[in-house]
């Protein structure tokens, strides 16, 4: 068995004295895990760190196997993540993120978000949004994804400003002022559309949002808790944006 493909790397783990275990998000094959000879060497720490690109060869004498990587450099992220807590936390908060899907099993869009958002994770207003998005696209290659497009009540595709947490639907102002309390802020930047982007406030509840829906339909049933990485991402982004905010969560790993 013999594939060629790109991936990016979530991460690596020691094998043996001299080898490595790589783990790899692939454009064509999912997350993929496989053995590279001499990646504890001096040439390949630096390939093999998270967050770069690389060509990628798989090989095994079966489809189960774990098999063997041959991986080149493309582009070499790595350096520029490390000197930002948010850009390291939000890099390990992606990978257990990708974690939550069976290995092997593709996610094209998945994928290219992952491309997208590793040359924004030092930006901090620029990737608490597109975490979000990450989180929201995560939810629906999961099942559980959200309909944020129209009103669940009346059908009204305006002023929609909540979300209900029993059906994962938007509600709209009018129709969800009765119960405003028992409903889920629905930020306007990342309703579909919007065009906008967010400000602190929306981003805290954003990210109570896409937590509410993982804890309900990820965390829980699979008897699992938040990765502490999601905890780290949200402390590093209050301490950057803000000092003197909060967002939900940052104390919470």
């Amino acid at each position: 068995m013999e594939w060629r493909d790109e991936g990016i790397i979530l991460g690596t783990r020691r094998h043996g004295e001299t080898s490595a275990i790589l783990e790899v998000m692939t454009r064509g094959h999912g997350r993929h895990l496989g053995l590279v000879r001499g990646g504890r060497s001096r040439r390949m720490q630096p390939v093999l760190q998270a967050g770069n690109r690389v060509d990628l060869v798989w090989r095994a004498r079966l489809d189960e196997h774990l098999g063997t990587f041959q991986a080149e450099a493309l582009e070499l992220n790595a350096a520029g993540l490390f000197d930002s807590a948010c850009a390291v936390y939000g890099l390990q908060l992606l990978a257990a993120h990708l974690r939550l899907l069976p290995e092997r099993d593709p996610h094209l869009g998945l994928y290219d978000a992952l491309g997208l958002l590793i040359g924004h994770l030092a930006e901090p207003a620029s990737a608490a949004e597109l975490v979000v998005r990450f989180e929201l696209l995560l939810l629906d290659e999961l099942g559980f994804g959200l309909d944020l497009t129209e009103c669940a009540a009346t059908g009204r595709r305006d002023e929609l400003v909540y979300v209900s947490p029993k059906s994962g639907r938007a509600v709209s102002r009018e129709a969800g002022a009765p119960w405003g309390d028992r409903l889920l802020a629905l930020p306007a930047f990342i309703r579909p559309g919007s065009g906008l982007r967010g400000d602190l406030a929306g981003i805290e509840d954003a990210f109570r949002l896409t937590g509410f829906f993982f804890a309900r339909h990820v965390y829980e049933p699979r008897g699992i808790a938040e990765p502490e990485a999601r905890g780290g991402f949200l402390s590093s982004l209050r301490r950057a944006i803000q000092p003197a905010a909060a967002i939900p969560g940052d104390t919470a790993a």
